[in-house]
């Protein structure tokens, strides 16, 4: 009896793991909402004019696509516009093509991700910067955000949280109302991999069991 109970257990625990949520939410967050140990990527050590393409910082490999394609000397690490609200140098900043892609592959995946940005405006613009988030190749959901002067430059904190897990993220920005963009202090939480959560989970089950078995066999006495 006890054997089948413990097989029970075991399958159900299996079948919360394996099943995927029914749905997925991406709502907008602001930097208070990262829970604290949340990875903070400022790029203050790193020199100027680092190339970003092929870049990688705290374990997030950084990709600038143009037409699908990486693409060299388009992204930097520099000064940038100099500080604002949300960015600090060094920073990234675009010295040729904005229109592309930023990707960022994190170490493991995460649910929460953001950063601040400017770009080369002075004006409130729509759709300043978005977010698309994936898991694997699976697109998992993406959100845009609106840009106010920040004090001067437009910009703000894009932030994202997915109640789908994620390991890559792609950025981009608005290339129609500003010729150039900047991005600082990358931040993300990572979550325990899936082994991990079996192994929390499974010491939890083998806990219970164990208190249950306890309190019977003094019951019994």
């Amino acid at each position: 009896m006890k054997s089948r109970s413990k097989l029970q257990m075991a399958t159900l625990l299996l079948g919360i793991l394996s099943c995927p949520p029914a749905f997925a939410t991406v709502v907008a967050v602001g930097p208070g909402a990262f829970p604290a140990g949340s990875t903070l990527i400022d790029f203050g050590g790193l020199a100027s004019g680092t190339e970003v393409n092929g870049l990688t910082v705290s374990g997030v490999l950084f990709n600038y696509l143009v037409g699908g394609s990486p693409l060299n000397g388009a992204v930097t690490i520099d000064g940038g516009p100099g500080t604002t609200n949300n960015i600090t140098p060094n920073n990234i900043v675009s010295i040729g093509n904005d229109t592309g892609t930023l990707t960022m592959v994190l170490p493991n995946t995460a649910s929460i991700f953001g950063y601040g940005y400017a770009i080369l405006a002075t004006v409130s613009v729509a759709n300043a910067t978005t977010i698309s988030l994936f898991s694997g190749s699976t697109s998992v959901g993406s959100l845009s955000y609106n840009g106010t002067p920040d004090p001067t430059f437009t910009g703000g904190f894009a932030g994202i949280q997915s109640t789908i897990p994620f390991d890559r993220v792609a950025v981009t920005f608005n290339s129609v109302a500003a010729p150039a963009f900047a991005l600082d202090d990358v931040r993300f939480n990572t979550i325990p991999e899936p082994s991990t959560m079996w192994l929390v989970l499974s010491s939890a089950v083998g806990a219970l069991l164990w208190r249950r078995r306890t309190l019977l066999a003094a019951f019994r006495r």
